[in-house]
């Protein structure tokens, strides 16, 4: 599970919280202050203080390129011309001109020696420090002293990221069983509770090995996961899943664009509430950035939004806006309004009508603005947590046409 490297610039903003955010990710990992004994673990700060990204272990320059090579899946050549020359310049011993940063903290009562007696080998550490995110956790890359990857470790640390981090080691245990064909999905190293934090070590998917093209792949891995726990096909006002969206709705009331979102999806399940809609499973998060294609599997991570019996057709809708947004780097609003114009034949694939198709793709809309709320996004400094900027626009004006 390589850490989520979508594609964004970096704000003044984001780098004064990425920077907070490095102080608070090192009390959680390391509780006790460095003792002066000497035990202390000093990493090196990619690409710098200011602008956190990656911490490495500072002592070992072929374990830190190690860790800089694996953490992340670049999306696009800059991304990957800038890792490459963090990679050289640490396996030439030229990091000193690069990565002047580093931080100390104490060795002893930290995450380091839970994780190697919960894993019962030995194992360094590096950290992703990710963007803004009401969801953001402490991300750990698990490394032989040999420098390979061997697992990632995600820590639950407020009520939300727990709750998170416990959904996607069921997730994990519940995929690891449905026999897909066409889709890999990392295994279960160790789940348990370290200082009152959810852990999850969870087994690296090897996306160093050689990449194929995606053709026409996709939607049919997305269909396999569909199906794979059994597909229920009745109308949208008989479904579990209407009776699941309308509590999740009347639950954000309280602030002005919780109350926009349960007018329009109220008005949404009447107006469409006689439509034949399939009910299956869906990743909940399937992106570019959470996914890699080899010649005979499509390697799949970051699993914590895992649902069953939702409207088939959700992973692709998904898929397709944040790509849109994301990595073509399209205006937010444009996007919504795109995919649910092409919604027809963005759904086609899993066998959903025209009509069926918009309204699964409004669904998808009224389901994703109510993640964001209930989550409260806008308030962790989220890029796209303000809803009434591009979201909800669209949704309410496109529910009204029905």
């Amino acid at each position: 599970m390589p850490a989520n490297n979508a594609p964004a610039e970096l704000t003044a903003g984001d780098a004064q919280l990425r920077s907070a955010y490095l102080a608070e990710v090192l009390a959680v990992l390391y509780p006790e202050p460095e003792s002066g004994s000497g035990d202390g673990i000093e990493y090196l700060v990619v690409p710098d203080a200011r602008r956190p990204r990656l911490l490495v272990p500072a002592d070992d320059r072929k374990l830190a390129a190690a860790a800089v090579r694996r953490y992340a899946e670049p999306t696009s050549r800059l991304a990957r011309l800038k890792r490459d020359a963090v990679v050289a310049a640490l396996k030439t011993g030229a990091s000193g001109l690069l990565l002047r940063d580093k931080v100390r903290v104490g060795g002893s009562g930290g995450i380091d020696e839970y994780l190697k007696a919960a894993l019962g080998q030995d194992v360094r550490l590096s950290v992703h420090i990710g963007p803004a995110r009401a969801n953001r956790k402490p991300v750990i890359q698990l490394l032989t002293p040999a420098g390979a990857t061997v697992g990632f470790v995600k820590l639950g640390v407020n009520d939300l990221t727990r709750r998170l981090v416990r959904a996607e080691t069921n997730a994990l245990s519940t995929l690891a069983c449905a026999g897909l064909e066409q889709i890999t999905t990392p295994a279960v190293l160790h789940s348990g509770e370290w200082r009152g934090n959810e852990v999850l070590a969870q087994s690296a998917l090897p996306i160093w090995q050689p990449r194929a093209p995606m053709r026409d792949r996709l939607p049919y891995a997305m269909r396999e996961l569909a199906e794979a726990f059994g597909i229920t096909r009745c109308r949208l006002a008989q479904s579990e899943y209407r009776g699941r969206l309308s509590t999740r709705l009347n639950a954000l009331t309280s602030s002005p664009d919780g109350r926009v979102l349960a007018r329009a999806g109220a008005d949404l399940i009447q107006r469409a509430g006689s439509a034949q809609l399939s009910f299956g499973a869906w990743h909940g998060d399937w992106t570019p950035w959470n996914m890699a294609a080899l010649s005979d599997t499509l390697l799949v991570w970051d699993w914590e939004r895992f649902t069953t019996g939702v409207p088939i057709g959700f992973d692709a809708a998904h898929y397709a806006l944040q790509s849109a947004i994301v990595t073509a780097g399209r205006e937010p609003a444009t996007a919504v309004d795109t995919v649910i114009e092409t919604a027809p034949a963005l759904l086609a694939p899993f066998g959903v009508g025209s009509a069926a198709a918009r309204i699964t793709v409004l669904l998808y809309l009224a389901d994703l603005a109510a993640r964001y709320l209930t989550d409260r996004q806008a308030e962790a400094g989220a890029r796209l947590g303000v809803l009434g900027s591009w979201l909800l626009p669209a949704l309410v004006r496109r529910v009204a046409h029905l």
